[in-house]
């Protein structure tokens, strides 16, 4: 055999193995194959907040899906029995108090909290202690992927109603519910958000025919001129189903939290419940 030959026989061998590598390589791109394992998206799922209403009487249960008390409870539920689920999406410096999701739990909603800081890389977008956000604005894009991701997730869990899904956001997630472009959901609760502000956040990108409950303050210190430009005013101006979206703006207190106001978990309630 000429030498060439066997030269070529080599090279061929080697482009086979390298085809074959890459081709091994990208069938793990397929979602339906592809084990996620540690990966930082599904690090906010697998250590998000999860509620769970109990019966009359018993406190919300609180944990990770993970943790033995929720998988017991989950267990011993009746194989029909499907929660209406929130996605609820935190600030800009994380989870907070549980207290408004504990009311969302006593009210019957299940509630899944994805923890954006579970990720390895999670800067501030915002200044706490400045009342200022605008830092690290590819962080807007981190929330959007988590709420998508937190969906897939769920449609695997045979606990939940998909047909009763709704999403909450508040301050920094209030944006990712605002803009998330998907039509999975019922209903949206835009929570200390306005809505306004620089192209890459203004707007509001549900769907027509899904409802929408808009909560600011008037005098919200974080979108003030002297802090911010442009962000004063209310999410009403992007409603597109305007006879069933209702926008609260709560005058007086100069604060950012809404929730700790009655009216505003009394509107958020009465709202959850008329679909």
């Amino acid at each position: 055999m000429p030498s060439w030959v066997g030269v070529f026989l080599v090279a061929l061998l080697l482009l086979t193995a390298c085809e074959s590598e890459q081709w091994n390589r990208s069938e793990l791109l397929n979602p339906s194959i592809l084990t996620e394992g540690d990966s930082d998206i599904a690090r906010t799922f697998d250590q998000a907040t999860i509620l769970l209403p109990r019966q009359k009487g018993l406190e919300p249960l609180v944990g990770k899906l993970s943790e033995r008390a929720v998988r017991d409870h989950l267990a011993a539920l009746p194989p029909s029995r499907r929660y209406p689920t929130i996605v609820y999406m935190h600030g800009c410096n994380g989870q907070g108090r549980l207290a408004p999701l504990q009311a969302f739990a006593n009210a019957g909603f299940a509630v899944i909290a994805p923890n954006s800081f579970a990720r390895r890389f999670r800067p501030l977008q915002c200044s706490p202690s400045k009342r200022t956000g605008g830092q690290n604005i590819f962080v807007f894009d981190f929330r959007l992927v988590e709420i998508s991701y937190a969906l897939q997730r769920m449609a695997t869990l045979p606990w939940i109603n998909n047909d009763r899904l709704y999403l909450i956001g508040t301050s920094e997630g209030g944006v990712a519910a605002a803009l998330y472009r998907g039509e999975e959901f019922k209903a949206r609760v835009i929570a200390q958000w306005t809505c306004h502000g620089a192209p890459f956040i203004r707007g509001l990108a549900a769907p027509k025919g899904e409802p929408v409950l808009a909560i600011v303050r008037s005098d919200d210190p974080w979108y003030q001129p002297e802090r911010t430009t442009g962000q004063l005013g209310d999410c009403s101006a992007f409603f597109k189903t305007l006879d069933r979206s209702r926008s609260l703006v709560i005058d007086g207190g100069a604060t950012h939290d809404v929730w700790g106001h009655s009216g505003a978990m009394g509107a958020a309630l009465e709202f959850l419940r008329q679909d």
